[in-house]
């Protein structure tokens, strides 16, 4: 069931109904509905792999109390590695069984062998590498004694797999969430009315931004080594854009449903292509993402206190393993450790926290300097993208190399569809409103608020018009349901 589908456009309103209208002020059975309205939605994908997040959540809520319980530091790692490598082994297997076969088996045929394998035919579950790392922050959280664990399975399961971020995160802790799960929640009409406004930025960012970028960044990607650099460029942009559009609307669509609901889940993104600096984009894309390994991995690693070495060994390693996490290929690993090769400078002269606020907070423009910051940043990242986009390592390096030639400075044929320069007048009209809402959680937050009704109601039916302009035949789906 995907976010912009008319099946979740009818399951929503329901369980909202449902939840508020049949179920308030009742904790318990609310908690139970939503177990199982989400359990229902994640078996809509496919109801074979409800087993293996069911047995995966048991795992862990069984290891969290054993961890608990046990008298000695011997057993309590026990507990923790038998939790750990069950879930990345099953993790493992799924999404990287074929890709370590294929690689080992190039190797041996490099050095002259002819080796017998085997590759699998193997669906990736959706959701596993999010479902998996809430487990694991809470299988952590509680070995380092950050929280005790849960009693109450129902309310434990309702923590991993809570419909919104079940299948592309946000990837939650359990110091946020379970609170949250665990005490009666009351009816917010501002917060409600909140959350339906976010989702609807959210369907414009997939439906108008994503999905109209995709058409024609698949386009020169597919035919890269037909396309003149200008269109390379353009290309690069259009996924930018895509990618930003496709998992920073799904997150805006779920945050905006738990809202809906009662519940805050974490930001996942704050208007990462107004960054100054690469250290200042990362902390600003897939925020759950990049804070759970600095947690979990750069600081039990050592963090920054060895000095540079260190912590240029350290950020390589965790953004080697984010490009990693993210598929089997690659490619992944490239734009990963290209990113944290990105961050060396900033890292060894000690800017890399200098940028920790908004740009231009407290003024209508950027200085000309934070333009430049801006423009260079965004350059980088697009640069990254392609390795990420790129079917293979061998293809980025041929899509760069079309990139570098005379032909960059020719008038991009692809702007003479029309539907690419209507794409770019939507790309104009996004980024001019994510600027005037980059002060607050999402762009529309605040938007038009002080205006009159008539206006702030003639602005959303804009936005709906729009989507309903622009937005594709079919539902398309989300970029990071593959990961």
């Amino acid at each position: 069931m995907l976010f912009n589908s008319f099946s979740y456009a009818f399951f929503l309103p329901i369980v909202f109904i449902v939840y508020w209208f049949l179920l308030n002020k009742k904790l318990k059975f609310q908690n139970i509905f939503l177990l199982a309205v989400s359990y229902y939605f994640y078996s809509c994908w496919d109801w074979r792999f409800v087993f293996l997040l069911a047995f995966s959540t048991a795992l862990d809520y069984y290891s969290g109390i054993m961890i608990h319980k046990a008298q000695t530091k011997k057993l309590q790692k026990f507990w923790l590695i038998l939790s750990v490598g069950i879930n990345l082994g099953f993790l493992g297997f799924f999404k990287y069984y074929n890709f370590f076969i294929d690689s080992f088996a190039e190797l041996l045929m490099n050095f002259g062998f002819k080796p017998h394998y085997f590759t699998l035919n193997i669906i990736l579950p959706v959701g596993i590498s999010f479902y998996t790392f809430h487990g694991l922050s809470y299988v952590f959280d509680i070995y380092n004694k950050r929280i005790k664990p849960t009693y109450n399975i129902v309310n434990y399961t309702l923590f991993v797999s809570f419909f919104p971020l079940l299948v592309a995160g946000p990837i939650e802790r359990a110091t946020h969430l379970l609170p949250q799960i665990e005490k009666p929640r009351i009816f917010d009409y501002s917060q409600a009315v909140d959350g339906l406004r976010q989702i609807l930025w959210g369907l414009f960012k997939k439906m108008v931004i994503a999905d109209n970028c995709a058409v024609f960044a698949n386009e020169i990607f597919n035919n890269s080594a037909n396309q003149s650099g200008s269109n390379l460029v353009l290309g690069a942009v259009f996924f930018a854009f895509q990618i930003y559009g496709d998992f920073s609307g799904y997150s805006d669509i779920a945050l905006g449903s738990a809202r809906l609901l009662g519940i805050e889940l974490l930001k996942n993104f704050n208007f990462p292509y107004f960054s100054r600096d690469i250290a200042e984009f990362w902390r600003r894309w897939h925020i759950s993402l990049s804070s759970w390994f600095k947690d979990y991995l750069y600081i039990p690693l050592g963090g920054s206190k060895g000095g540079n070495w260190m912590r240029i060994r350290n950020t390589f390693i965790i953004f080697v393993v984010s490009g990693f996490w993210h598929g089997a290929n690659w490619t992944f690993v490239v734009w990963g450790a290209l990113n944290a090769l990105f961050m060396v400078p900033s890292m060894l002269m000690r800017t890399n926290r200098n940028n920790i606020e908004i740009v231009a907070k407290d003024s209508v423009f950027p200085s000309l300097k934070e333009f430049f910051q801006i423009l260079i940043t965004f350059t980088l990242a697009c640069f990254a993208w392609i390795f990420f986009r790129t079917e293979s390592v061998g293809h980025a390096f041929n899509y760069i190399s079309g990139i570098i030639s005379k032909s960059i400075l020719s008038t991009p044929s692809i702007l003479l569809d029309k539907k690419a320069i209507i794409t770019v007048l939507l790309l104009i009209f996004f980024i001019f409103i994510e600027w005037l809402g980059r002060r607050d959680n999402y762009a529309i937050e605040k938007l038009g608020l002080g205006n009159v009704r008539i206006i702030r109601w003639a602005f959303y039916a804009f936005i709906i018009f729009l989507i309903g302009m622009y937005m594709p035949s079919e539902s398309a789906e989300f970029i990071y349901f593959q990961f």
